[in-house]
């Protein structure tokens, strides 16, 4: 490709780092929000949302008017394609921390109701695997890539037990229904990033091998055995 697509290509590529970037200060600002009550922070993530939202059309305006432009194929066609997708991840992500954040606004008219204890672990794994989505991307890394596509497991488990231990508060005492289900929210919002950062690991796999490994399952030892 000529040095005109390799200087789209980077720019595109900036660009996209630089909203990888947005999107984690957000998670990250509106899961303290929630957990720690840090309710200054709220504002900031709604106000972020909007900025991704602007940053995603430009993203995916350059990344269409660079393919009309060059009509790239093989490697350099699988990068633009690869970006657009993990584009529209990172929006998707953005917009649920800023269902988070307006959990943590709702959560200051319930009555005080202490988080679940697995939620701010379930929030840092959730984290962790964007960032190293992040880094699986930048390094063209299919190691760290398949390494954050098996940790979602974790996260399931996790939201499995928040959901359980919810249920048994709400059976307990009625008023507590409203901050439970706040908490239901963003355990269900966490379990969201995390397979969005999923999606992102394996669009990495896709940008370096060429392999589409969406909806591959691992068999259960019960489904192996009927086989």
């Amino acid at each position: 490709m000529s040095k005109h697509f390799s200087r789209d290509y980077s720019l595109i590529h900036q660009q996209l780092l630089d909203l990888f970037g947005v999107v984690e200060k957000m998670v990250h600002d509106s899961v303290a929000a929630f957990c720690e009550r840090r309710h200054e922070l709220i504002e900031a993530v709604l106000q972020g949302d909007t900025i991704v939202d602007e940053a995603e059309v430009a993203i995916e305006e350059n990344c269409l008017k660079t393919l009309a432009l060059y009509q790239p194929v093989a490697i350099e066609l699988r990068r633009l394609t690869t970006m657009m997708k993990i584009n529209s991840e990172l929006e998707r992500i953005s917009d649920l921390a800023r269902h988070i954040a307006e959990r943590a606004k709702a959560m200051r008219d319930c009555q005080p109701f202490p988080v679940p204890n697995q939620l701010p672990d379930m929030s840092r794994r959730s984290l962790r695997m964007v960032g190293k989505s992040l880094d699986s991307f930048v390094n063209l890394d299919t190691r760290l890539a398949r390494e954050v596509v098996r940790q979602d497991t974790e996260v399931d488990e996790i939201h499995r037990q928040v959901i359980g231990d919810l249920m048994e508060r709400m059976k307990s005492d009625p008023l507590l229904i409203e901050p439970a289900l706040n908490c239901f929210s963003v355990s269900k919002h966490l379990e969201r990033i995390a397979d969005h950062a999923v999606n992102i690991a394996e669009d990495v796999v896709y940008l370096v091998d060429g392999d589409i490994v969406r909806h591959r399952h691992v068999p259960t030892p019960q489904a192996s055995q009927q086989n």
